[in-house]
């Protein structure tokens, strides 16, 4: 059960939301013919040209671009985006219900490191639900391609702050990464951990 004080909820989006599967998506690139893509993907926090992508540093079509000259030969947007987004799995539908309970209680806001191709994927097939779109389940939405920051950088949670206007001490961060936790918490913003798979909305549950 959360502190009573906690007023605001910044909740993470892969591995807290929506499924992850990294090896699917590490099997998809390495059939295309991706060199050492298992380096550049970590369950966190991307590398190299995929960590630009995800920092907004370079275009959708630039990273495409990037893939393709590293595979050394011509390979389909569709391709590209295909293996990409098999990444990620889907978000339960318990969870929608949940955001969409806790929109009624909480200033819910999605605070996520990702890419231009994932959000449009998760926007058109994951957040899709009894009529909802992503809009319906957050009161604000960050992203760190939009933002040209990423998590754990203090600055991405200090800007959140400063546009929301929220108390720190009045907020609960759900990651699933205890770095960016760790820097939430050098604000003063509360956190939690869930552990992969784990459904976190026990912390809402009546005593």
């Amino acid at each position: 059960m959360i502190d009573k004080n906690i007023k605001n909820l910044i909740i993470d989006f892969g591995g807290v939301l929506i499924g992850l599967n990294r090896q699917r998506c590490l099997d998809n690139f390495t059939k295309l013919g991706l060199p050492n893509v298992e380096a550049m993907l970590d369950e966190y926090h991307q590398q190299d040209f995929f960590q630009k992508h995800e920092q907004g540093l370079i275009s959708s079509t630039e990273f495409r671009d990037e893939i393709r000259k590293r595979i050394g030969r011509e390979v389909s947007d569709k391709q590209i985006d295909d293996a990409w987004n098999s990444f990620l799995t889907g978000i339960p539908a318990y969870k929608l219900d949940l955001l969409l309970n806790l929109r009624s209680k909480y200033m819910v806001y999605l605070l996520s490191n990702t890419n231009a191709i994932h959000w449009q994927w998760a926007c058109k097939h994951a957040f899709r639900y009894k009529g909802f779109r992503v809009e319906d389940y957050f009161d604000h939405i960050y992203l760190s391609y939009e933002m040209k920051r990423a998590k754990p950088d203090p600055a991405i949670f200090q800007q959140l702050l400063d546009e929301t206007g929220i108390v720190p001490l009045q907020t609960l961060f759900i990651d699933d990464s205890t770095t960016n936790c760790r820097a939430a918490e050098a604000l003063d913003i509360h956190t939690y951990t869930p552990k992969a798979g784990e459904n976190w909305g026990h912390l809402f549950d009546a005593p």
